[in-house]
């Protein structure tokens, strides 16, 4: 296995962007390399999980929070050939058991913040051992120093790379195992092909890259192989929006993935500065995630420029839609047009496709042929695809006449009250519009005479103090009585995920006996 950067990416690999060259391959919180020494640690990282593998072909999991290490370890495990489980670090120890034996993963790597949360997840599951770059030995591990002295598998026949095994949501029920889609992982490819397909990624060559999500997302987790093609990477631990700012203009980051969150936090943190930041060397943002409010994707644009592709996808397929900048700002709200080999339609409840301009149940054709698959769960399989290649992602939405589309809610997130279906995604929209209002999200909850109705919680933008009366009028002037939430309940905080989507399930119980009170 030679991991030594190609000549003709060495410029790439040395991070050289518009202000000259950086000297790391790898910069984080816990980790500083060189191009040479990064080459080098998932040389010797991936070989010693190849001779694991070999004696021993199970998945590998990794349970850590972003950091230099977490990254190496995602990308040494691809190279290895062992299949990849990213875990999401907020899980609880009998989430992460599910995953481990639904995965049927023989290894977790953990970091050291999360070292008690894998051994009590692990706890059951004696067939699977537990690594920490942790430098303390103790019971129940070991520390990566320990392992990696173990033996390794020298340079042999070429193999195949794995596609990591991903958990979809489980917001709708318990988390679906499923490949990493075919459009953003190859299939069959040897670990020097992987690295040569990785620089067909729309971020490389444009200069240092920023991780801004958490890495076990399937947006994120295209650092792994920005790594691994040479792009130098930088990790931070968390995201804080001044420190973001002022790592962008120290290190001349070109390019992230962000979701609206991040555009958020980072115009707050713009206006607080009495200085500004220079985000001159921003080249590309890919935006994905929930829907960003368009006063934010406009206030970005204005900030940053015409920099931003907004992608739409899933867990399960990868990206099917994808707008930039211009088309945006003739398109507000769209998600736009799919991506090459795809075509977007609707249909209604009997499966017939509907024309143009129509809403109800948004699908996508892939011309290969494939749709969305769940490993071992043939019964969600079917209720994914329409037929084969026809698949979709659980969206209510309507395709214009060019081809643009436009998402109205996740049909799993419907309210029905008095026999009418009400998708919250509009009055969201509307909501975030009025000055007063700092984030919304919109649930049922159940009403004794009309079975549901829709429930508006609202955090109140600093300083401001709107009623109820004033943000059900505003709501309105824009929709039909029906689409207008009936209860408004303000809030001082609406609990989202890393990537900005909402936990409605979970709000649904929260606030399940809120009612008309």
């Amino acid at each position: 296995m030679n991991m030594a950067t190609p000549p003709d990416r060495e410029a790439a690999a040395t991070g050289a962007n518009d202000s000259g060259t950086t000297e790391f391959g790898l910069n984080a919180w816990d980790l500083r390399l060189s191009p040479a020494a990064v080459a080098a640690e998932l040389d010797r990282v991936a070989g010693r999980l190849r001779a694991d593998f070999a004696a021993r072909p199970r998945p590998v999991a990794v349970l850590a929070r972003n950091s230099g290490r977490t990254l190496i370890g995602y990308a040494a495990t691809i190279l290895s050939g062992a299949p990849l489980v990213p875990l999401n670090v907020h899980l609880q120890p009998t989430e992460i058991a599910h995953m481990l034996a639904e995965s049927g993963a023989g290894t977790l790597f953990a970091g050291p913040e999360l070292l008690d949360t894998a051994l009590a997840a692990t706890a059951e599951l004696p067939e699977v051992r537990v690594l920490t770059w942790a430098t303390e030995p103790g019971a129940g591990y070991s520390t990566l120093e320990q392992w990696s002295a173990g033996p390794m598998l020298p340079e042999g026949p070429e193999y195949p790379v794995a596609a990591p095994i991903l958990f979809s949501s489980g917001t709708t029920g318990r988390p679906k195992r499923t490949l990493m889609p075919r459009s953003i992982f190859p299939r069959g490819a040897t670990p020097a092909e992987y690295r040569r397909w990785a620089t067909t990624n729309r971020f490389f060559g444009q200069g240092t890259h920023l991780v801004s999500g958490p890495l076990y997302h399937s947006g994120p987790i295209q650092a792994t192989a920005l790594l691994t093609a040479g792009v130098p990477v930088h990790v931070p631990c968390r995201f804080d929006p001044p420190a973001i700012l002022e790592t962008i203009a120290r290190e001349r980051i070109a390019t992230s993935l962000m979701v609206p969150t991040h555009f958020i936090r980072l115009l707050r943190a713009r206006d607080e500065s009495p200085t500004g930041y220079d985000v001159s060397s921003i080249r590309l943002i890919t935006q994905t995630g929930a829907g960003c409010p368009e006063d934010v994707k406009r206030a970005m644009i204005d900030w940053w420029g015409p920099v931003f592709l907004e992608t739409y996808g899933g867990t399960e397929s990868g990206g099917v839609c994808a707008i930039g900048s211009a088309d945006w700002l003739e398109h507000p709200n769209s998600v736009g047009r799919t991506v090459n080999g795809y075509r977007a339609l609707v249909v209604d409840e009997t499966g017939r496709e509907l024309p143009a301009g129509s809403e109800g149940r948004l699908y996508f054709e892939n011309a290969a042929g494939w749709g969305i698959e769940y490993e071992d769960a043939p019964e969600l399989t079917a209720a994914a695809n329409l037929r084969p290649g026809v698949f979709t992602l659980g969206e209510i939405g309507r395709v214009d006449a060019d081809g643009f589309v436009y998402l109205t809610d996740r049909d799993s997130d419907k309210i029905v009250s008095g026999g009418v279906n009400i998708y919250p995604a509009e009055s969201e929209r509307v909501l975030a519009e009025h000055p007063a209002v700092a984030d919304v999200a919109v649930i049922g909850v159940d009403d004794p005479e009309m079975g549901e109705q829709a429930l508006a919680l609202i955090v109140a933008a600093p300083g401001t103090t709107p009623t109820a009366e004033e943000l059900v009028g505003y709501c309105r002037t824009q929709l039909s009585a029906v689409k207008t939430p009936r209860v408004i309940r303000f809030v001082d905080a609406i609990e989202r995920t890393p990537m900005g989507k909402l936990n409605r399930r979970e709000l649904r119980r929260q606030y399940a006996a809120v009612g008309g009170h």
